[in-house]
C-alpha cells in the first residue's frame, strides 16, 4: 500500500453532518484553515521602500548572516496566554490559547524589521510559568530573547508580562512555540512569516500550512507518561493529525464521556486556476514525522527552514518536528477540487496518522468533497530528509575549517529509579528555571551543574559536531542561534572524512538523524556569542533529557549588556516560586 492511501475517508462529504462544529468551537479565534483566511502580500507595504522594496538592493545572494536591512520599523504584537476549551478534531479538550486562538495568530514582518511581542501570562487553573521561543531566529546580539527558560531567561511568572524584541535577520517561514516543558503540545504554537526577496517567482502566497500530530490527553498528563516508571509507558501514540489545527475524528473510539463530534470539519484552501501558489509548510507537532502531498500536483521545493535552495521537484515533502519547507504548486489540474494530505510516517507513533484538507479551484463548490486520488509513494520508514546532494543553498557559503570537533552520542537508558530517560553527550539534561545559564555566564560564572549539560566552545570560531545516534529512534535535532552546515548523514558511523559539497553545503536549523545513524553538522560559534540549546525537537524526548547547551564566545558573553528586565523577570519568578512549587517533573524544556 502506498504512503498516501485512499483509505483516509477521501469520499467523505466535508460539510454535510448536522452537528458540524463552528470555527470558534474547533479553533477559537483562529482564522487558519478557513476559506476566509487571507492570502499574504509580497511584503508589508507600510515600510519605507527604497528602490521598490523594504530591503532595497539586498537580494537572494546577500550573505544574510553578515548583512541585513535595517528598516527601523517595529512590528508590535500583544499576546495573552490562557487556557480554554476547544475541539480541533471534534474531541473537546483543555488547551493553551494565544489571544483565544489555536493555532496562535500569524506574526508577519519584513526582512530587517524589529519584531516586538509582549507576552502576558494568564495561565490559570492551575497557574504555570511560560515563555516563547522564536524558532530559527539567530538572535545575534539579543540571546536573552531566545525564549528558553533555564537557559536564556527565567519563566514568565503567572500574572506577569515580558516583552521580546529582536531583529528579523532572516526571511522565510517559521513558527513560535512555548519552550516551557511540553506546553506547545497543548496548543501554544503559531506561525511566523518574514517577507524577503523571492528566489523564484510565484503568483499567490497561500500562507502557513501547519502540520501537527494531536493528543487528546492534556500535555502535563503526557509529560507524566513520559516520566513514568511503568515499562513502556513513555512510548505512546498521538491520537490524530491536523492541518492548520483541524481534522475529523471517529468518536466511536472515545471510551469516556468527553464530548466528541464526528464532523468537526477540515481546513480548506483556495487555488486560482493556472496560477502558481506558495505554500509555507511547517511541522509544529510534538513528535510525528510528516509526509505532505497534494493529489495530482507535484511540488517544487524552494526553501528548507530559513534557507532558500535551488528548486527541486517532489511528490512528497518530508518534515521532522520544527522543520519547514516553502513549496510552489501550479494549479493546473483537471478537477475543481483536490485533497491535501499529510501522513505521519511509520517511524513515529500514531493511532490515526492521516490528515486531510481540501483545495478548491476558482468557482468550485466548497461544500462538496474532492474526488482526487493520492500519489502512490511508499513510506521508506527512515524519517530521513531529502538527499544532501539535492538541497543546494541559493546563497552560496563555503565550509570553513573547524577549530573544534566534538563527537556527541545520543542514547536511551533506564536510571536507578526506573525512569526511562534520554541522554546526549553522556548527560540527561535537567534545567534550573531560577538560574539561567546565560545570566550566569554573563556574570563570569562558568561552573555549571553537570545535569545542565553545558559545552563551552571557548574561542573556537567554527565547531564541528558528529552526532551519533545509538538509539532505536530517529530524532529531529534543533540548534538555537545558528543555521547549521549539514555535512554528511547516513546509517552507522561517519567515516571521518566524507563531506557533501564542501563548497556550499546544505544549511538549516533542524536536521533528522536516523535511528542507528549519524549526522555531521558544523556551526560558526564565534559569530553569535551566547548560550544556545541543542536538542531533540520531539517534545517527549526533550522532556526526558535529550538536550544540551553550547556556550559560545564566553569572553564576549561576559561583555553582553543584558536588559534589566531579564533579571526582573527572574526576581518575579523567584517571588512566585517562594510560595508556589512548579510541577517540574521533567527536564523543564
Amino acid at each position: 500500500m502506498g504512503a498516501f492511501s485512499s483509505r483516509q475517508r477521501s469520499k467523505r462529504d466535508v460539510s454535510a453532518a448536522s452537528c458540524k462544529l463552528s470555527q470558534k468551537q474547533t479553533n477559537g479565534l483562529s482564522v487558519l484553515g478557513a476559506l476566509t483566511a487571507p492570502f499574504l502580500p509580497d511584503f508589508l507595504s507600510n515600510n519605507p521602500t527604497p528602490n521598490g522594496y523594504p530591503w532595497s538592493h539586498l537580494g537572494i545572494n546577500t550573505n544574510y548572516y553578515q548583512t541585513r536591512p535595517n528598516t527601523g520599523v517595529i512590528r508590535a504584537y500583544d499576546f495573552t496566554i490562557s487556557r480554554g476549551v476547544i475541539a480541533p478534531d471534534g474531541y473537546q479538550r483543555n488547551v493553551l490559547l494565544v489571544n483565544g486562538a489555536f493555532p496562535g495568530p500569524l506574526i508577519e514582518a519584513n526582512w530587517g524589521d524589529t519584531i516586538q511581542v509582549t507576552l502576558h501570562n494568564n495561565i490559570t487553573g492551575p497557574e504555570e510559568g511560560t515563555a516563547l521561543h522564536w524558532h530559527g531566529f539567530l538572535q545575534q546580539g539579543t540571546p536573552w530573547d531566545d525564549g528558553a527558560p533555564a537557559v536564556t531567561q527565567c519563566p514568565v511568572a503567572p500574572g506577569k508580562s515580558f516583552t521580546y524584541q529582536f531583529t528579523a535577520s532572516l526571511y522565510g517561514t517559521t513558527w513560535y512555540h512555548s519552550h516551557y516543558s511540553a506546553q506547545y503540545a497543548g496548543g501554544l504554537v503559531g506561525p511566523l512569516v518574514v517577507h524577503g526577496p523571492k528566489s523564484k517567482d510565484y503568483d499567490v502566497d497561500v500562507g502557513p500550512v501547519m502540520l501537527s500530530d494531536w493528543y487528546h490527553d492534556e500535555y502535563f498528563d503526557l509529560v507524566e507518561k513520559t516520566m513514568s516508571t511503568e515499562p513502556g509507558a513513555s512510548f505512546f501514540p498521538s491520537d490524530n493529525n491536523l492541518i492548520n489545527g483541524k481534522m475529523f475524528f471517529d468518536c466511536s473510539q472515545v471510551t469516556d464521556d468527553t464530548p466528541c463530534t464526528n464532523n468537526a470539519g477540515i481546513s480548506k484552501f483556495r487555488f486560482q486556476r493556472g496560477k502558481t501558489h506558495l505554500l509555507r509548510l511547517i511541522n509544529t507537532g510534538a513528535a510525528g514525522h510528516q509526509r505532505f502531498s497534494i493529489d495530482g500536483h507535484k511540488m517544487t521545493v524552494i526553501a528548507n527552514d530559513f534557507v532558500d535552495v535551488e528548486p527541486y521537484e517532489t511528490e512528497v515533502v518530508k518534515l521532522g518536528v520544527g522543520q519547514r519547507s516553502d513549496v510552489l504548486v501550479k494549479a493546473d489540474g483537471d478537477l475543481d477540487a483536490y485533497w491535501m494530505r499529510s501522513n505521519i510516517s511509520t517511524c513515529s507513533f500514531a493511532s490515526q496518522p492521516n490528515a486531510l484538507a481540501a483545495i478548491y479551484y476558482d468557482g468550485a463548490d466548497t461544500e462538496t468533497a474532492p474526488q482526487s486520488t493520492p500519489w502512490d509513494v511508499p513510506d521508506p520508514g527512515t524519517c530521513a530528509n531529502d538527499d544532501l546532494w539535492v538541497t543546494v543553498p541559493v546563497m552560496k557559503l563555503p565550509l570553513p575549517q573547524p577549530d573544534l570537533t566534538i563527537d556527541m552520542e545520543l542514547g536511551h537508558f533506564v536510571n536507578e529509579t526506573g525512569h526511562s530517560l534520554w541522554r546526549m553527550d553522556g548527560v540527561s539534561f535537567r534545567g534550573n528555571f531560577n538560574s539561567p545559564t546565560l545570566l550566569l555566564s554573563n556574570l563570569g560564572n562558568h561552573t555549571f551543574e553537570p545535569q545542565w549539560s553545558v559545552r563551552n566552545t571557548g574561542n573556537a570560531k567554527s565547531v564541528r559536531v558528529n552526532v551519533i545516534n545509538y538509539s532505536g529512534a530517529p530524532h529531529p535535532m534543533h540548534l538555537h542561534g545558528f543555521n547549521m552546515y549539514i555535512l554528511h548523514e547516513g546509517w552507522g558511523e561517519w567515516d571521518g572524512k566524507s563531506i557533501i559539497r564542501p563548497s556550499n553545503p546544505q544549511r538549516r536549523d533542524v536536521f533528522m538523524v536516523r535511528a542507528g545513524g549519524h549526522v555531521v553538522m558544523q556551526f560558526d560559534a564565534a559569530s553569535n556569542p551566547g548560550v544556545w540549546p541543542f536538542h531533540c525537537h520531539i517534545a517527549w524526548h526533550a522532556s526526558a533529557g535529550l538536550f544540551t547547551q553550547f556556550l559560545t564566545a564566553p569572553d564576549e558573553v561576559r561583555r553582553l549588556r543584558i536588559p534589566h528586565v531579564v533579571a526582573e523577570t527572574c526576581r518575579q519568578w523567584g517571588g512566585w516560586t517562594n510560595t508556589n512549587i512548579p510541577e517540574q517533573i521533567d527536564s523543564g524544556l
